[in-house]
């Protein structure tokens, strides 16, 4: 609207328009200020009738940004200047777009929680029969469903993967002095248990082929440790991102040299090697319900395996490791790290649901991947023996573009849009720095992996609009 325009008409714009907002521009092009009805009010307070022009409206210099602008920028705008609304203009003064602090003062998540409709039912149940403590009838039935659902005879549900993981190492007689060979490309929670125990943990280089435990760098591992007198303890691989590791060769050299095997499949639930589900490769494997997993308990853990005598033991070590005694005795240390009834409550629901997430995760990569072909992105390979759910969608940034993967999560970031880099390599990390590392032979894959590697939203309650936004992002910022 112009100043030619009465404050009825201008009152008629804003009811229909319903955004609490008009642009008042000269000669019907250049911007030269914002209205709202507070104007238009304060017009009327001061004697003026509908018919009135809005000639007699003051001048004053709105707030404006151009169409570079960040959503984080605007929205600090907006904070600061206490409004709600923001003309984009371009270079000639005129109005592009308007910006509304709700639709962009909301940020898109890596990997947020999915709820459904189910979890409430076994949830109320609890509360109905006041079952709300440790154990119950919801922990025995999630313990079942889920081996059931990954194909193993005996499982333990417990307060944290990291749980699961220490609880393995107990029952394989982990100790002070021993060697564990661990994934290096992973979260702290694989090794820190190893520490736990005061053993010493030996990190394994990532294969090209699936980002996980390489085979050679493995097989070079354990011929060191053979030569010297020293096989470690257990090997822990690392299934990541959703995509099981190469397991077949993994599983050969654990039993041609002796060593149990335990999968850290926190990452992998879901996901399947050669039609076998992942997790169900080792002497003893985990999943993690964490927040941000493919489905979560809010926080907890199992731990599953074919040994019956290992999985009552877990729960045992678990439960305080309180004896069959009329009083409470204890003849080992034990552990408070069980899973309470609420949560297997909401487990149960989500274990109902873990088919349409693994679906829907699937097709937020598929949008990626089909979007972002021709800009320099190599997607985290799934080889023809993997069936990957894509918990996070992953990929490397080929240096060829000039962007490197800090400067896209920066771009992103700008854009409230959360993106975060690959797992920093244990053997990089400062408390693991003095640590033995074996890679294949050749140049660490590991780390070329945490240098040039992002891990984008993919959140199986993301809408597509949002995948969208974001290919819009990183086409913006690799593209220029």
């Amino acid at each position: 609207m112009t100043r030619s325009t009465t404050v009825g008409e201008a009152l008629a714009m804003l009811d229909k328009a319903a955004s609490g907002l008009l642009l008042l521009v000269r000669d019907n092009t250049t911007f030269e200020r914002t209205v709202t009805d507070g104007d238009l009010r304060r017009l009327l307070l001061n004697g003026k009738q509908l018919d009135a022009r809005l000639v007699d409206l003051p001048s004053i210099e709105s707030i404006v940004v151009h169409d570079n602008v960040s959503r984080r920028d605007a929205l600090g705008l907006m904070n600061q200047h206490g409004i709600n609304h923001l003309p984009v203009v371009d270079r000639n003064g005129h109005v592009v777009q308007v910006l509304d602090r709700r639709d962009i003062d909301r940020q898109i998540l890596l990997s947020t929680p999915h709820l459904g409709d189910s979890e409430q039912d076994f949830v109320q149940e609890a509360f109905r029969t006041n079952w709300i403590a440790p154990l119950g009838p919801n922990v025995d039935a999630f313990e079942r469903e889920l081996a059931d659902y990954v194909g193993m005879t005996h499982a333990a549900a417990v307060s944290s993967g990291t749980a699961a993981i220490h609880l393995a190492l107990i029952l394989l007689g982990v100790t002070k002095g021993d060697t564990v060979f661990c994934s290096s490309l992973t979260f702290a929670a694989s090794a820190n248990p190893i520490v736990y125990q005061g053993a010493e943990p030996v990190f394994i280089d990532s294969d090209e082929e699936s980002w996980n435990m390489s085979p050679m760098a493995l097989e070079r591992a354990l011929a060191a440790a053979e030569k010297v007198g020293r096989l470690p303890k257990a090997v822990i691989v690392v299934s990541l991102y959703g995509q099981s590791a190469n397991m077949d060769p993994l599983v050969a050299l654990c039993e041609r040299f002796g060593v149990p095997l335990v999968e850290d499949a926190a990452e992998s639930l879901g996901a399947k090697y050669k039609g076998r589900a992942s997790g169900t490769f080792g002497k003893l494997g985990i999943y993690s319900f964490n927040g941000n997993k493919i489905i979560t308990t809010s926080g907890g853990g199992m731990l599953v395996s074919d040994d019956r005598e290992l999985i009552e033991k877990a729960k045992f070590l678990a439960t305080q490791a309180r004896d069959p005694a009329p009083h409470y005795q204890h003849s080992v240390i034990g552990y408070n790290y069980r899973m309470s009834n609420i949560l297997a409550g909401v487990g149960r629901g989500q274990l109902t649901v873990l088919e349409e997430r693994v679906a829907a995760r699937r097709a937020v990569f598929d949008r990626y991947r089909s979007a972002l072909s021709d800009v320099g992105i190599n997607w985290m390979p799934e080889p023809e023996w993997s069936f990957s759910t894509h918990w996070l969608t992953a990929c490397t940034i080929d240096p060829a573009t000039g962007v490197s993967s800090e400067r896209l999560i920066k771009a992103l970031a700008a854009e409230m849009i959360e993106a975060r880099p690959v797992w920093k390599p244990m053997h990089m990390q400062p408390v693991f720095q003095h640590c033995q590392y074996f890679t294949g032979g050749g140049p660490s894959v590991s780390d070329r992996l945490f240098e040039q590697g992002v891990c984008l939203p993919s959140g199986s309650n993301m809408m597509m609009a949002d995948v969208d936004r974001i290919i819009d992002v990183i086409r913006k910022t690799i593209s220029g």
